[in-house]
């Protein structure tokens, strides 16, 4: 029963990538698209599809699956179905750090690895805040996410403020999400590799943690070191979304949720679930970035946060 769901979202991925490939302001019909999967075709449609298209697609398909499996660990970790990278400030700590590194005139592993430290940093202040002197609450936990998300917020305007100004449109279209600045697939999609390998023993371990850490201690799950890789996880998760994409809200509060109402809790299922559902339906919504109003392109964030919020407040409704 698990093989069926995953199943139809690999055709719906892969039917998301040819259709990426083939719009945009020149369209490509079908045909064409195949003679150039084939070896033929024409040369201008075979650079275009291969040179520009192709790993945009793949960089906004890693891109989500690498948003929505951090939503769903943290949702997981933290028992709240509105837990998310973008609400929690999580991604606005690693865009402050890694924003910080290319002001710094840094580039490469050395962003990447300031927007590791950031995300994994706030990661902990929010917990921490939220924890306090007793357990958490879900209100408290989102009222210090917000609050913490709004700081950096403050951060990164000041920062762009006395940033040069040359660099000011990239940086402020990095910053809303924007896949035309990404560096290539590669990364985002070598850790979706890794982190699902990783994940693979660990799905049971989760789904008894995800009943609380008391039940998942007395059933002999070592709940610390299990919460510790889950955060950092989702750190390195989110850390590589934004210096691929920028900072792109809501794909790891949608997604997870929604496969939950469909698929029940089982992680087994939830988590590749995710990295499918959440590749597709960014891959969509940069598409959909891309043609909306071509020749000029929207932030794909712009997109996901049209997506993102009414579900956000219909989850919040829901959760009173």
């Amino acid at each position: 029963m698990r093989r069926l769901p995953l199943a139809l979202l690999v055709m719906v991925a892969l039917a998301s990538l040819l259709l990426a490939v083939g719009m945009g302001s020149v369209t490509i019909s079908p045909q064409a698209l195949w003679a150039v999967l084939t070896g033929q075709g024409d040369p201008l449609h075979r650079t275009l599809i291969f040179e520009l298209r192709l790993p945009r697609a793949l960089a906004a398909f890693g891109t989500g699956g690498l948003l929505a499996v951090a939503g769903a660990l943290m949702q997981v970790l933290l028992r709240n179905p509105l837990a998310d990278p973008y609400v929690l400030g999580v991604s606005g700590g690693a865009a402050v750090a890694a924003l910080a590194a290319m002001l710094a005139g840094l580039g490469g592993v050395a962003v990447s690895g300031s927007a590791f430290v950031g995300a994994l940093a706030s990661t902990l202040l929010v917990f921490g805040l939220a924890h306090g002197t007793g357990s958490w609450t879900p209100t408290r936990l989102l009222l210090t996410g917000v609050v913490v998300a709004a700081g950096w917020g403050a951060m990164i305007t000041f920062m762009l403020s006395v940033g040069p100004t040359e660099k000011l449109p990239g940086m402020l279209y990095w910053l809303m999400g924007d896949l035309a600045y990404s560096r290539g697939p590669w990364p985002a999609l070598g850790l979706l590799v890794i982190i699902w390998l990783a994940l693979v023993p660990l799905a049971r371990s989760l789904n008894v943690l995800a009943r609380g850490p008391l039940q998942a201690a007395a059933l002999g799950v070592a709940v610390q070191p299990l919460e510790g890789a889950v955060y950092v996880m989702a750190s390195l998760l989110t850390a590589v979304a934004v210096t691929t994409a920028g900072s792109i809200g809501f794909v790891g509060l949608v997604v997870p949720h929604m496969l939950r109402l469909v698929l029940g809790n089982d992680q087994r299922v939830i988590l590749p679930a995710s990295i499918l559902a959440g590749g597709t339906l960014l891959t969509l919504a940069d598409t959909l970035a891309r043609i909306l109003i071509a020749p000029e392109q929207l932030p794909v964030g712009v997109i996901t946060a049209l997506l993102g919020v009414p579900t956000f407040l219909y989850l919040l409704y829901r959760s009173r």
